[in-house]
């Protein structure tokens, strides 16, 4: 059967997903340019958006953590301190989704390896030196709250491994390079096949010794996978990950505040996944367990536990009929030391459903309209549910228009405990909390004019209220947390990917953001990316780009009234990746130089904390 025009636009605008279509010998070949700074953006049967990072962009981003991988992402903002390594889990190294996930302690976005939470569970906010890019064939960023997909989070995400290639047989490739400041980036990826078995192993290993004196930092981790299949439907695997890394803190270029600090992180994920998939239904269930730890010296040491199970069914019961379901169930621990804290346990139980139906409306016109609700059930903070909505009109196969509303509930996790701690006056009044909550709201065109371009445009509207924060006297009548805090979010995003011949791909998307909050950190009014891929026989060029109005920085602090006075200033960064074919080493095999930083601009993302000038990398990928 002849594909739709929509296909054939999806497989053109996102090639590394697209099959191979076979072309006839009177039509000369035709060189596909994956897409810079982003594979694509893509919209579920609930109208929910995200946005999809893959391996390829990785490395033509020359990212060697989860804030470079994403620093051109529409939506998502970063912050860091050094070249490699995130000095904690705030301004030294950190990923916000709209403006969301600024909170600290605290944070409303959560992060996942394969579906499984993995983030500093004592402090409640992600770690991205626990969450490694090598070895990772995609990142999912959701930007919203999407009931059906995560509970607890206001956003998510989600890094999927690599899996073994179908057919039998052993792949695997090798990078190294070096270059300014003492860099150093070797990473190892390996998987194969052998009848109903595989496996997959993906190791990594980055350090510097910065741009200013104490800006060094050190990754290293280890991942591995091996799976089994049972029979055409049913199949089982085990997913092992570790973790240890160091960063250090350069200081205030000015007053010197903070330099020589230092920040060690170490963690470890052991998850075991059963899928099925009859065509009707398919589904998984995993089981998972996880624990790390993180220590600032001079400071606290902080060390966590996590365990739990997912499970989520997907069936189709009837004709354009879907339903999601399932369950999520965590258990939470940690402790603080020097100040003598251990946590009571947490446990949060989530089940949560979904229905879809497609109708069609006639002249390649189909309405799906969606609706679901996920409930929660906490041992110590009470009960909450989430509701979602949603609607998809698609037709003649060039343009998708989406309106959604979505319901995000966050509960307080450890963190409330140790700040209780931590000041004896507000004794267990962080026991009285709920949850917080989010309402989304989003309207979304996808318009494919051609099969060589893809246009995207989000308008969205959040209401953040009941944050969690703690008062004393007089704004309360005794030393208290209070779900008390609450801001809107109203923005924009629009992408615009484009293919055209001579081996070209471009990519665009501008974010706007305008926050009732006027102090609310990491939320720029404007944020312009820009991304441009060549191919040409054995030459490969990708070239990102980066327009930045000014922001607030540092965290959102959970005092009452507490305000962010810092700002820093806007910014433009280009950075550029060339890369030559060697055949000598293997069918991927390259020599490159990235540069970063091309025209040695001066910006940071905290006052007193520049960022590196120009950089050079140079390096080698082998393949076998």
């Amino acid at each position: 059967m002849r594909p739709s025009r929509l296909a054939l636009a999806l497989s053109l605008a996102f090639p590394c997903a697209a099959p191979v279509v076979a072309q006839t010998a009177a039509l000369a070949p035709v060189t596909i340019t994956a897409s810079p700074v982003i594979e694509g953006n893509s919209q579920d049967a609930f109208g929910s958006f995200s946005t999809t990072v893959t391996a390829q962009q990785i490395q033509d981003l020359n990212a060697v953590d989860l804030a470079s991988a994403l620093r051109r992402t529409p939506g998502v903002s970063i912050s860091r301190f050094n070249p490699v390594g995130s000095f904690g889990g705030e301004e030294g190294g950190a990923v916000y989704i709209r403006g969301m996930g600024t909170s600290r302690p605290g944070s409303e976005i959560k992060t996942y390896i394969d579906g499984i939470p993995f983030y500093m569970a004592v402090w409640s906010h992600p770690l991205l030196d626990l969450l490694p890019v090598n070895g990772m064939q995609r990142i999912d960023v959701l930007k919203g709250p999407q009931p059906q997909q995560f509970g607890n989070t206001f956003g998510a995400i989600n890094l999927l491994p690599k899996r073994a290639a179908k057919g039998d047989g052993v792949q695997g490739d090798v990078q190294i390079s070096a270059g300014s400041f003492g860099t150093v980036v070797e990473q190892f990826d390996l998987s194969g096949r052998s009848g109903d078995l595989d496996f997959a192993l993906a190791q990594g290993y980055s350090k510097s010794d910065g741009h200013r004196q104490a800006a060094d930092g050190k990754l290293s981790n280890l991942m591995g996978q091996l799976g089994y299949r049972f029979s055409p439907q049913w199949s089982a695997r085990v997913l092992l990950l570790n973790s240890d890394n160091t960063a250090r803190d350069p200081g205030n270029a000015v007053t010197l505040a903070g330099l020589g600090d230092k920040y060690n992180t170490r963690g470890a994920l052991a998850a075991l996944t059963v899928e099925h998939d009859h065509g009707w239904a398919k589904g998984a269930f995993k089981l998972y367990d996880n624990s790390g730890q993180a220590e600032q010296i001079p400071g606290l040491t902080s060390k966590f536990a996590m365990s739990g199970l997912r499970w989520q069914e997907e069936l189709k019961p009837w004709a354009g009929g879907k339903v999601q379901a399932g369950v999520d169930i965590d258990k939470l621990s940690g402790e603080v030391s020097p100040v003598g804290f251990v946590s009571d346990k947490m446990e949060l139980t989530s089940p949560h459903v979904a229905v879809s139906h497609t109708f069609s409306a006639g002249n390649g016109w189909t309405v799906t309209p969606s609706i679901g609700v996920r409930s929660y059930s906490h041992n110590l903070l009470g009960n909450s549910t989430a509701s979602h909505a949603g609607v998809v009109l698609a037709g003649a196969d060039q343009i998708a228009l989406r309106a959604s509303l979505s319901q995000g509930v966050s509960y307080p996790g450890i963190d409330a405990a140790v700040l209780s701690h931590l000041m004896s006056g507000l004794g267990k009044t962080w026991k009285s909390l709920g949850a917080e909550k989010m309402d989304h709201q989003e309207l979304g065109l996808s318009w494919f004019p051609s099969t060589d371009t893809t246009v995207d445009v989000a308008l969205f509207t959040d209401r953040v209220t009941d944050r969690y924060v703690f008062a004393f006297p007089p704004a309360v009548a005794a030393p208290t947390f209070i779900n008390l805090g609450k801001y809107d979010m109203t923005g924009s995003e629009i992408s615009i990917q484009h293919h055209i011949g001579a081996g070209w791909s471009f990519f665009g998307g501008l974010t706007s953001l305008n926050p009732s909050k006027s102090d609310l950190p990491y939320a720029p009014q404007s944020s312009l990316s820009l991304g441009a891929n060549w191919q040409g026989g054995p030459w490969r060029v990708s070239a990102d780009a980066q327009s930045q109005s000014g922001m607030v920085v540092l965290g959102q602090a959970r005092a009452d009234g507490s305000a962010n006075t810092s700002k820093v200033d806007g910014f433009s960064v280009l950075n550029l990746r060339a890369a030559y074919k060697l055949p000598a080493l293997g069918k991927r095999g390259e020599i490159f130089v990235a540069a970063e930083n091309l025209f040695d601009r001066s910006y940071e993302f905290r006052t007193g904390y520049p960022m590196p000038g120009r950089s050079v990398q140079v390096g080698l990928h082998a393949s076998f």
